[in-house]
């Protein structure tokens, strides 16, 4: 039999009532439950698929060539996709014949991560910065002077914006090693219904963790003619949340603005829209209660009610001028798929204040349409801020 029900078992996540979109197929499953953990719910689209690497022949090709042919420089970009190179020649039978070539030349190692992998592998770095900034490794070489110098570049997952392009027109030559790949998922479904539930304003945040998922899931908006409607919600109603700096070039590229941790890690993205997705909500005290609306639900007095997306539409426009009456035509352009019976408002505004569980939250103002019933003492407060 279940017991009283306590102030902590009430007690909800920070994303609790907000829906956040995931692109990311590696680690995807660890991003996600971080989200669920915090109350959210998740739409799971990977935007990509990563070609393994025993299986990669561009790698493999890579690797025999820099076996055969000493470069004077190795930059390490990723520890995942450092250990995986190593793993991978140990498999095709060229491990120790790679960390020998590897101990022989200048090995750069992209921050702490990356550093601790070289490490592990048996190796020393011959220089790391502690920013894990590119742009340090690309100024390092550069001053050192690169013409005429064979560099290797592992990649991760993509051509480095820039980075192999300035190394080339200082005269190097540059050797990618394409530790894994990414290539469109194979099934475009989970992909395609992420992009419909952006478009039709369902989603409170979009996560990326690299610039091929960005650039595929532009790709995919395109391909299906959503790409306009997209651009459209990222850039005023829609989060769209960057691991970091790299992976948020396409999206800035379009004119989209990103939110960035400071720290480029899974655990600070989501510490990230923990902190920017309640600064949105809009809390209102209304009949004596604390509500706080937020993507998909809302919270009255700290309870989380989850409300059916007809009757969001409603308070979202009620939201826009607490306190004041808002007509049954207007409402009924606000429902999805709306006709012109309405009727349909009254349906779907009894269902509203049965999910918020406190019906005198919304008040019926004979023949004229619903309000909110703000608490008089916020009548000022709020109404002198929504003029017409």
């Amino acid at each position: 039999m279940a017991g009283p029900d306590t102030g902590e078992q009430r007690e909800q996540g920070p994303l609790a009532g907000f829906t956040v979109g995931v692109t990311a197929a590696r680690r995807a499953d660890e991003l996600i439950a971080l989200l669920r953990r915090r109350g959210a719910e998740v739409v799971h689209g990977p935007a990509l698929r990563i070609v393994p690497l025993a299986d990669d022949t561009e790698l493999l090709a890579a690797t025999k060539d820099l076996i055969d042919h000493a470069p004077d420089v190795v930059v390490a970009t990723t520890a995942i996709g450092f250990r995986g190179w190593v793993e991978a020649a140990d498999g095709w039978g060229y491990g120790e014949q790679l960390l020998d070539r590897l101990r022989g030349v200048e090995l750069l190692a992209r921050g702490p991560k990356v550093k601790g992998a070289v490490r592990a592998a048996g190796l020393t770095e011959s220089w790391s910065p502690s920013s894990e900034s590119l742009a340090e490794v690309l100024d390092r070489l550069l001053g050192e002077g690169v013409e005429g110098r064979r560099i290797a570049v592992q990649l991760h997952g993509e051509p480095l914006p820039g980075f192999v392009e300035a190394l080339v027109a200082g005269g190097a030559e540059v050797v990618p090693v394409p530790v894994y790949r990414w290539m469109p998922p194979a099934d475009l479904g989970p992909l395609d219904r992420l992009l419909d539930a952006a478009v039709a304003r369902t989603l409170d945040a979009v996560t990326f963790t690299s610039a091929p998922a960005a650039a595929s899931l532009l790709d995919r908006a395109r391909e299906r003619g959503l790409l306009d409607e997209l651009l459209t919600v990222l850039r005023h109603e829609v989060l769209a949340v960057c691991v970091g700096p790299v992976t948020a070039l396409p999206l800035q590229a379009r004119g989209i603005d990103t939110h960035q941790p400071e720290r480029f890690r899974l655990g600070p993205l989501v510490q990230l829209l923990c902190r920017e997705l309640p600064a949105r909500a809009r809390v209102l005290p209304v009949a004596g209660h604390r509500v706080e609306i937020r993507g998909h639900a809302v919270l009255v007095d700290g309870e989380l009610r989850p409300v059916p997306p007809a009757g969001m539409a409603l308070l979202a426009l009620l939201a826009r001028r607490p306190g004041w009456v808002v007509a049954r035509p207007d409402l009924l352009r606000a429902l999805p798929g709306s006709g012109r019976d309405e009727h349909a408002v009254e349906t779907a505004m009894a269902r509203l204040r049965t999910a918020l569980g406190t019906p005198k939250l919304i008040q019926t103002v004979v023949k004229r349409g619903y309000r909110l019933a703000l608490d008089p003492a916020a009548d000022t407060k709020y109404g002198a801020t929504e003029g017409d």
